[in-house]
């Protein structure tokens, strides 16, 4: 383990969808709770953004997820309002750029800035890295077959989500 990279990670995954339906799954308040989020609350100025809006560089943000207490909050960093957003999340940075290949877009998900403490590593780089990979696999789903992956089913809390 001593040459693995801890501060950063990319994960990829083709969807045929078009570029300006995935900018707007994770850029748009009502389309990331179809696949992502059981509800968010995104502020410009301290003004809640209507569900509706894309999302700027400088917005912060509060997202929940189905059957986890609390919520995590940050900030859009970048939004170009085509095919790249960045935020921060959980004292690191994801990074979403989508790119057309063919019929598909491969959406590029990068985190970085992790923290070498061994919480970080155990929780943002191991924990994020294993639940990125659902929600990616989620979008994949959603947007291909409209087909929810999430479980909100409270009787199966703990399971994979």
């Amino acid at each position: 383990m001593e040459k693995f990279d801890w501060t950063q990670f990319t994960q990829k995954i083709a969807i045929k969808a078009s570029i300006k339906t995935l900018y707007s799954a994770w850029a748009v308040p009502r389309e990331i709770e179809k696949w992502f989020l059981s509800d968010t609350i995104f502020k410009r100025d301290d003004v809640v953004l209507a569900k509706d809006t894309n999302v700027e560089a400088g917005d912060s943000y509060l997202w929940k997820w189905h059957l986890y207490d609390g919520g995590q909050e940050g900030k859009i960093t970048s939004a170009n309002g085509k095919n790249h957003i960045q935020f921060t999340f959980i004292r690191s940075i994801v990074d979403i750029k989508l790119e057309k290949v063919g019929d598909h877009v491969v959406v590029h998900l990068s985190q970085s800035e992790i923290p070498t403490d061994d919480l970080s590593k155990q929780d943002i780089r191991l924990g994020c890295h294993t639940g990125w990979l659902f929600f990616l696999v989620g979008l994949k789903a959603y947007y291909e077959n409209g087909i929810d992956l999430r479980n909100k089913d409270a009787r199966f809390a703990g399971s994979v989500n």
